[in-house]
């Protein structure tokens, strides 16, 4: 079955994403330094582009920067007076996104901000306020991260959250998994809130059985 999910993904991407060796070049780089093969895939990184696009946001918060990958893909997608604001727990990740994120010319759009999120969130002004949040980071602090995210928000903005799936043992509430239970209850707290009009879709591909939700900060 991951076979077939993976031919389809990779033929969707060479039908419909045109060649970028410069995202590769970003790829071989994470590889090479020795990061987790966990990036989005490319259609996925499309994908947040264009949320990016039909927002029109300004000022983006990515929780969970890795490589700056998926980065990159949002931060393209910024008009010139963009911010893209990133949060990265591990020194060794956040040097290699700072340097793939001068090799695609986008480094001044975006802040890379070291240490734990949790310290950073709590550490920004009352006042800031994102048009869109990708939370794609530990999971077992994704419900604190949608706490921080409603705080930082406005009317529109739109949360994304990643790796909600988890090969589908997100329907067992017995899972012993810190991954799991924490993915649930980010679901659970995302359903119940009167604030969000939300939903979530699975996804397969070449990274597997997976999926992310979609949650409106309602007017």
């Amino acid at each position: 079955m991951q076979q077939s999910w993976s031919a389809v993904d990779n033929y969707l991407i060479n039908a419909l994403l045109p060649d970028d060796p410069l995202l590769e070049k970003v790829l071989e780089n994470n590889h090479q330094a020795g990061l987790p093969a966990i990036d989005v895939a490319a259609n996925q990184g499309q994908l947040l582009a264009l949320f990016v696009r039909m927002t029109r946001a300004k000022n983006i918060l990515e929780i969970g920067t890795l490589g700056g990958y998926s980065s990159i893909w949002m931060a393209r997608e910024l008009p010139e007076d963009g911010k893209l604001v990133t949060l990265e727990f591990s020194p060794h990740h956040a040097a290699v996104a700072r340097k793939n994120l001068a090799l695609a010319g986008v480094a001044e759009k975006v802040d890379v901000i070291e240490g734990p999120a949790l310290a950073s969130l709590a550490a920004f002004d009352p006042q800031t306020c994102f048009d869109l949040i990708f939370i794609d980071a530990d999971k077992p602090n994704n419900p604190h991260y949608l706490e921080w995210a409603l705080r930082y928000s406005r009317p529109g903005t739109l949360i994304i959250g990643d790796n909600v799936v988890r090969a589908g043992e997100v329907t067992i509430p017995q899972s012993q998994d810190k991954n799991v239970q924490g993915v649930r209850q980010f679901i659970e707290m995302m359903g119940q809130d009167p604030r969000l009009t939300c939903t979530a879709l699975q996804a397969v591909g070449v990274k597997g059985w997976d999926g992310f939700t979609l949650a409106w900060v309602n007017g």
